[in-house]
């Protein structure tokens, strides 16, 4: 006689065992609903709801509430972000794992979310869509089988699918079953419950694992990453030769990583392709900088013989009669450049860090920018198909950062920096301040730390002007 079948609470704590130190885990509505509550309190990973949320429990009585409108509360590190935001950060691949419930599995890993035989000429994915081809792990939740003992678990789905051959663990009220290359294979069940248990109750084929074992339900308490850097020179010490970098600062001292930059120069990588407003002006342009001193920006990379690529917006000297270093680089074939209008470069970048391939715009219809591009009309009106970017790197400045990454800016300096932090395979950060986890106003915060990997802190007796 089999055993009992595991309750909600108790699925959701073999939910939560898969979960690593430092993800980002999107918690579907349904069975997953649960899952932050059997997480213990103080564990280094972010749990991401639908409504915005990012690092909380359920409780309280707030203004904050979860994917299925129960009231939460967000953990110190926390953030509040909102759905646009939620969605980029699947669609960049900024989510390690999300838990869905589903209707039906296939042996392939397809799932159906909550279509029903009854209800399968409707539509109602919710962010269920979202959430299968965002993450990059995928487990969904279920009962294996119907009331009736029918199967939900399929070779192929009945029913139409929410997301195709992205599900990577199953995880129901008898069993856990991993999708693999070669089918399903049963890796736990359920105390009391055999495997011919539930190959009897499993309508796919199904393998079972060498190390087959009952499933445990003890979480253990996850640390957090370490995330600060003891210097500049630390965290950026593994960019290559060739690597694409997003480098921060609308064209002046405000906003733009110095310390970093130095670092970057002083490492000596060469053949980077940089990513910026400008390509090195505020040393002819001053941009606020006092008179008597030499701004730090992009032309010391430049002058060191490290930049073959510039993809800008405005990369010239204001002045003819003062060109920039880029400039003279340029003309003298030692560096190539691709020109952007502005508000389309940072619709390129912020694009790449949302995982949208390209996009139309009607900026630079007609134009020398619009040459050569696909043009498409809507409405009336010709658009023109712009490439989104993404880098391998990123440096930027902020103001103040907790130790988790979250980051706010000061005036004006925030200008590209944060889509050009989403935008990036390594995200490394350079503030004025380091705090601790839940200093900063989790409505207040700019960046969430989801998409920073490396702080650093800028020592106060560090110059943004070169030494003359």
């Amino acid at each position: 006689m089999p055993g009992n079948r595991l309750d909600p609470q108790k699925m959701a704590l073999r939910a939560a065992q898969e979960i690593r130190p430092g993800e980002t885990a999107a918690i579907g509505s349904g069975l997953a609903a649960a899952i932050p509550g059997e997480v213990p309190a103080g564990s280094g990973v972010w749990l991401l709801a639908e409504s915005g949320a990012l690092g909380y429990r359920p409780g309280g009585a707030s203004s904050v509430i979860d994917g299925v409108g129960e009231t939460a509360i967000v953990l110190p590190g926390g953030v509040v972000v909102g759905t646009v935001d939620v969605a980029a950060m699947l669609g960049g691949g900024h989510v390690d794992l999300a838990f869905v419930e589903a209707a039906q599995v296939s042996a392939n890993g397809d799932f159906v979310h909550w279509t029903t035989a009854e209800t399968a000429s409707l539509a109602a994915p919710g962010l269920a869509v979202d959430l299968a081809s965002g993450a990059k792990r995928v487990v969904a939740m279920m009962t294996h089988a119907h009331e009736g003992g029918i199967s939900r678990i399929h070779e192929r789905c009945t029913l139409p699918v929410d997301g195709v051959g992205c599900v990577s663990v199953i995880i129901t009220d008898i069993a856990v079953l991993l999708v693999t290359i070669s089918g399903l294979e049963l890796a736990e069940v359920a105390p009391g419950w055999s495997a011919d248990d539930i190959a009897s109750m499993t309508e796919a084929p199904l393998s079972v694992a060498s190390g087959l074992r009952e499933m445990t339900f003890d979480v253990p308490t996850l640390p957090w990453p370490n995330k600060v850097y003891a210097s500049a020179a630390e965290a950026v010490q593994d960019i290559p030769d060739g690597a694409v970098v997003n480098v921060d600062g609308f064209g002046g001292p405000g906003g733009m990583a110095h310390y970093l930059m130095v670092a970057l120069r002083d490492h000596g990588a060469k053949g980077l392709t940089i990513i910026s407003n400008t390509a090195g002006i505020a040393r002819v342009a001053r941009f606020g900088a006092p008179e008597g001193v030499t701004p730090i920006d992009h032309t010391i990379l430049v002058e060191n013989g490290q930049i073959a690529k510039a993809i800008a917006s405005y990369p010239v000297s204001p002045s003819i009669n003062r060109p920039s270093a880029f400039e003279r680089a340029y003309q003298e074939g030692e560096s190539t450049l691709e020109v952007s209008p502005q508000g389309t470069l940072a619709e390129r970048v912020r694009s790449g860090g949302a995982g949208v391939a390209a996009f139309y715009t009607p900026t630079a219809f007609g134009t020398l920018l619009g040459e050569g591009k696909e043009v498409r009309d809507i409405d009336g009106r010709p658009y023109v198909l712009e490439q989104s970017i993404l880098a391998d790197f990123c440096i930027i400045r902020g103001h103040k950062a907790d130790s988790l990454g979250n980051m706010v800016y000061r005036g004006t300096s925030r200008n590209f920096n944060p889509v050009m932090a989403t935008a990036a395979r390594v995200t490394i950060v350079e503030v004025d301040e380091i705090v601790d986890p839940g200093e900063l106003d989790p409505e207040a915060i700019v960046t969430p730390g989801v998409f920073v990997d490396r702080i650093v802190k800028r020592p106060k007796e560090f110059s943004p002007y070169l030494d003359t």
